[in-house]
């Protein structure tokens, strides 16, 4: 092994890694090198990578400011501290104890929370997880859902696109029908006014609520596609006018609110105001005073721009007050978990939390996913996340208020590429996607931290597992009571036919498809290939081939779903979305997600991965208002049909 080999190991930078085919690749020196540089480990040179691994060297030995541990479990504590024999801990209760520590180790603790921990008079917090998060049904249940993109709902006075405040209809029809969850897009900050970012997936914070859900704007579409670019402005000036006409207590209510949820709030408002300012550009491009927000420039703009931040605040309060009574509406009728929230795997570069936490993301790197057959040049998705080592120097505190935000009005969360607890595929800035390697997060505390969040906030987990598992992750989160998801089209057995329900993992998440997928309807028609041909997506032999093989999986998977043969024609879905559910709602699963798109039958998915503005991607709209579709005696039918094979 070479000296830059060897700072690549300490980084956690991998040198080489498996593909799809579990074929060894090997990563170049030009983007280790590239890699370690934007982690803050100069490598250009010998001498260079010598005073790296000095660097990182001396931080190992540094005591951390966070450790995790399990309940009943001896806590092994880092080097820096291993040493010691005594340790003084104060618990989240108040419970003072003095520890002894032997062979390195804590004693076992029987209390989960975040409690104090002094050693040498360095001292930390001691994070103490319970064995596994909250279950998503008791033994021998069989709960199920719908998955909803919140902007495609339609309310009944007609809307320019779904917000949060439609949800809690929806959830009542569904409550009615024997549903115990609805699973809903990411809600996560955008850019307010800004029409021209809406993927729910890029967002500016995760931290916060994205405003232009917070309340509907009259109809302006006219084709059922939402048009971003003018609504969101609307909706934007239509909060600016509700904001001006507060009265003066409700202004001090306000005031008192954004005090209880603390400076992060003020700091994102901040940001929103100075973007605007700035003319919708990056902070990276803003003058250079005001890239950091605890800076002279920043602090002066927060005292002069006091009104603007207002309105800031105000549309957070307004998005955090809908979605409490979406959450309200599901469990006072009796749903099991309610929402399920879902959280991004990355934000935008440019954004509000990349210029909040600083240190602790990534700067010079984005993520994205190596190359694989259905991506030979690999992707990028000009996202940044949490940087390792910035977890670890600020104490893990950005993600565990992140984790605190998702679930605050929810009763469960969906962890989008959960793959990125253990590693990420990092594409240094000016190389191609192909061009990246995988960077090591800490896996365990990660895992620990969340379960003992989700023991806090009593929600259950569900951790997206779709693709190529890093080895022993699937036992990871298996072990913490995670569930994985099990997609109809990827559970395939060795010869390539439809596994039976009753195969899947009771600790799973069965599921028809997701918003990246193609529909029931839209697979069995073959309008995903009809996208492929549209676009150029395919060679024509290879589209050829794909349609050949689709006629093969018609029948497959009308057999695996025990109807009676011969299948229905291309064209002919509806009784193949009826089998597609209650094929799903037979599944071993101890929950089932259906999209909505599935139980009305429609053709169109979500979101066409690979494209931006050569798809509709998240600007599809239900036909009519979810109440009126569901008054549909073949919609309510088909209703009744998930929650009776679940119920059976």
């Amino acid at each position: 092994m070479t000296m830059l080999d060897d700072l690549a190991q300490a980084a956690g930078v991998a040198r080489h890694w498996h593909d799809a085919r579990q074929q060894r690749q090997t990563v170049s020196d030009e983007t280790l090198i590239a890699v370690l540089n934007a982690l803050g480990y100069p490598a250009q040179t010998e001498s260079r990578q010598r005073d790296s691994l000095h660097q990182i060297a001396t931080q190992n030995l540094t005591p951390p400011s966070l450790i995790t541990g399990e309940i009943g479990q001896p806590i092994a504590l880092p080097s820096a501290l291993a040493h010691a024999h005594q340790a003084d801990l104060l618990t989240e209760q108040d419970q003072a104890a003095s520890l002894t520590i032997t062979a390195g180790h804590l004693p076992a603790l029987h209390q989960p929370g975040y409690h104090r921990l002094t050693i040498h008079g360095h001292a930390l917090t001691l994070a103490i997880a319970p064995p596994r998060c909250p279950p998503l049904a008791t033994t021998g249940q069989k709960r199920w859902g719908v998955a909803v993109q919140v902007p495609s709902l339609r309310a009944s006075e007609g809307s320019a696109y779904g917000t949060l405040a439609d949800l809690p209809s929806l959830i009542t029809v569904l409550a009615r029908h024997g549903a115990d969850a609805v699973a809903i897009s990411p809600v996560h900050a955008l850019f307010p006014g800004d029409g021209l970012h809406f993927s729910p997936y890029s967002p500016s914070s995760r931290l916060f609520l994205n405003g232009a859900l917070a309340s509907p704007v009259p109809d302006t579409a006219s084709d059922g596609l939402i048009d971003w670019t003018t609504a969101v402005p609307r909706q934007f000036a239509r909060m600016q006018a509700d904001y001006a006409g507060l009265s003066g207590a409700q202004r001090n209510a306000l005031a008192l609110w954004a005090q209880e949820q603390g400076p992060a709030l003020h700091r994102h408002a901040l940001f929103n105001v100075l973007r605007r300012q700035f003319g919708g550009l990056p902070w990276q491009q803003w003058p250079s005073a005001f890239r950091d927000p605890a800076g002279e420039a920043a602090r002066q703009s927060a005292t002069s721009h006091a009104e603007e931040i207002g309105l800031h605040l105000f549309i957070q309060q307004q998005a955090q007050q809908a979605l409490t009574q979406a959450q309200h509406t599901a469990k006072a009728h009796g749903m099991g978990i309610g929402l399920i929230a879902d959280l991004a795997v990355g934000v935008d570069p440019g954004g509000s939390d990349a210029w909040s936490f600083g240190k602790a993301m990534l700067r010079g790197l984005t993520i994205g996913a190596p190359p694989d057959p259905l991506g030979p040049l690999g992707q990028n998705w000009s996202l940044t996340s949490f940087s390792p080592q910035g977890l670890r120097a600020t104490g893990f505190a950005p993600f565990i208020a992140m984790l605190r935000a998702a679930l605050a009005h929810a009763g469960g969360l969906r962890i989008d590429h959960a793959f990125g607890l253990e590693r990420l595929w990092v594409v240094p800035e000016g190389l191609s996607a192909g061009q990246g390697t995988y960077l090591s997060y800490p896996r365990t505390d990660l895992l620990r931290i969340i379960t003992l969040e989700a023991h806090r906030a009593n929600a259950t987990i569900i951790a997206e597992d779709l693709g190529t598992h890093p080895p022993g992750f699937s036992q990871a989160i298996e072990d913490r009571g995670m569930a994985g998801m099990r997609v109809l089209w990827f559970e395939r057995d060795k010869n390539g036919g439809f596994r039976p329900p009753a195969s899947f993992a009771p600790l799973s998440v069965a599921m028809t498809g997701t918003h990246d997928t193609p529909t029931v309807a839209g697979w069995w028609r073959g309008r995903d290939l009809a996208w492929d041909r549209a676009l150029r997506r395919r060679t024509l032999p290879a589209l050829a081939m794909a349609e050949t093989e689709r006629m093969v999986d018609r029948a497959a998977l009308w057999a695996a779903m025990e109807q009676m043969p011969p299948p229905p024609a291309p064209e002919v879905t509806a009784p193949v979305v009826d089998a597609a559910l209650e094929h799903i709602g037979k599944a071993a699963s101890a929950l089932a997600i259906v999209p909505l798109e599935d139980v009305l039958g429609l053709e169109e998915q979500p979101n066409l991965p690979g494209t931006s503005t050569q798809h509709p991607n998240w600007r599809r709209r239900l036909p009519a208002p979810f109440e009126d579709l569901a008054a549909r005696p073949a919609i309510a039918a088909r209703l009744d049909l998930l929650n009776r094979s679940r119920r059976a």
